[in-house]
């Protein structure tokens, strides 16, 4: 079963204007499958997963491409970053030719900076991550239950969004993360980067995972795991690379305020972070001390597809002042901010909409729109004149306007 994705549109429209596209994502997000399915036989498919392919690319790349086809997908070209050199020159021997070279990458460290450097102006950048919810709403697998907004959490988080997962309904999902991360580790990260202590690393991101949606505290992972501050930022680094993660600014254009000005950090999908800290049933989690910020997570990570499924840089934050003023989720379009608080409740209080409430007063010179509480409500409604509540679903239906 084929679930179309968001990305399709923007995709086959790229293909009419730009020489090279890229699609990059963590690995099993569909990157393949929907390049295969939506660009058909008019496309040759070839992978560097495959060593002997990869070898004859980096042996003689000139001839690899000239034998490539007259148009090609390129899987997981990670592999072989020198390539993108001698697309460039295939590209250069004729511009008018559009949508001649497509390419993926599951790890993006200094693959991004290599396509912008080598390929400026020859090339679009896409980013794919697991499924979200307008992809899978219309999906015969819906038809299982996965209605109510606590339904949707709770399949999220419990296994995730990648699509395998959600296709699959037979597969375990404990055993098919415990593969993922291990693929992940030693294809991706051992391959590509030179790691240290792969072990420490692997603690690393289960700390990480369990202080999803909170402040980075840098020096405090360092402690723990027993390494520096600055190898801490470097694994950092390479899972936002490799989009498993989403790193969230604080939103401080406001100077005079005292804003905290670390970021807060996320997951790309919520299946994995529960993998990764132990939460394996619905008790678990609606019960478990991780169940708000798994929610606030998942609102975000739908956020964030938002904006990359238009082909879009997220103009997203957060904002916390020392005197313990936070706001969950700020959005940024054409000059207005949109509010927003998350909260794992169904029945929303008036003293959730106090800190939205104070923003225009704190910030007067900001464009302030009016405030939203996202929460498991069944329906939508205003709940202060100034603040309204949004159920999940119509959050996410709302974010098509306010994106644009």
């Amino acid at each position: 079963m084929y679930v179309s994705r968001d990305l399709e549109k923007r995709i086959k429209s790229a293909l009419k204007s730009f020489p090279v596209v890229a699609v990059t994502g963590p690995r099993q997000t569909g990157k393949s499958t929907m390049l295969k399915k939506i660009l058909g036989a008019e496309y040759n498919y070839i992978t560097f997963d495959d060593p002997l392919i990869r070898e004859r690319a980096i042996d003689d790349p000139l001839l690899f491409l000239s034998t490539a086809g007259e148009k090609v997908i390129i899987d997981e070209i990670q592999y072989v970053p020198q390539i993108l050199s001698y697309i460039k020159i295939k590209v250069d021997e004729n511009r008018t030719v559009k949508g001649r070279f497509v390419i993926t990458g599951s790890q993006q460290f200094n693959l991004i900076k290599n396509l912008n450097e080598t390929l400026a102006g020859r090339i679009a950048l896409f980013k794919l991550l697991p499924f979200g919810y307008n992809e899978i709403r219309y999906a015969d697998t819906l038809k299982t239950g996965i209605i109510k907004p606590e339904d949707y959490f709770t399949h999220a988080a419990l296994n995730g969004m990648f699509p395998e997962l959600w296709v699959n309904k037979t597969i375990d999902a404990k055993l098919w993360f415990a593969s993922y991360l291990q693929t992940y580790l030693e294809r991706d990260i051992r391959t590509l980067y030179n790691l240290g202590n792969l072990r420490d690393f692997t603690r690393f991101i289960r700390l990480l995972a369990a202080n999803c949606s909170q402040i980075l505290n840098l020096s405090s992972y360092a402690g723990n795991i027993g390494v520096s501050v600055a190898t801490v930022k470097s694994w950092l680094s390479i899972l936002e690379a490799g989009n498993m993660i989403y790193i969230l600014e604080p939103y401080y254009k406001n100077q005079g305020k005292r804003i905290i000005k670390s970021p807060k950090v996320y997951w790309t999908d919520t299946g994995l972070v529960s993998y990764l800290t132990g939460i394996y049933n619905k008790e678990h989690l609606f019960n478990g001390p991780m169940a708000g910020a798994l929610f606030e997570n998942l609102v975000v990570q739908e956020t964030v597809k938002s904006f990359y499924n238009k082909g879009a840089i997220p103009e997203i934050y957060y904002l916390r002042t020392s005197n313990s003023v936070e706001v969950d989720l700020i959005i940024e379009h054409e000059n207005r901010l949109y509010p927003y608080e998350i909260k794992l409740t169904k029945t929303p209080k008036l003293s959730m909409a106090k800190h939205l409430s104070r923003l225009q007063k704190l910030f007067p010179g900001l464009n302030f729109q009016k405030g939203t509480i996202v929460s498991l409500s069944d329906e939508s409604y205003q709940l202060t004149s100034d603040v309204e509540v949004k159920s999940f679903y119509d959050f996410i239906a709302s974010l098509e306007d306010v994106i644009g």
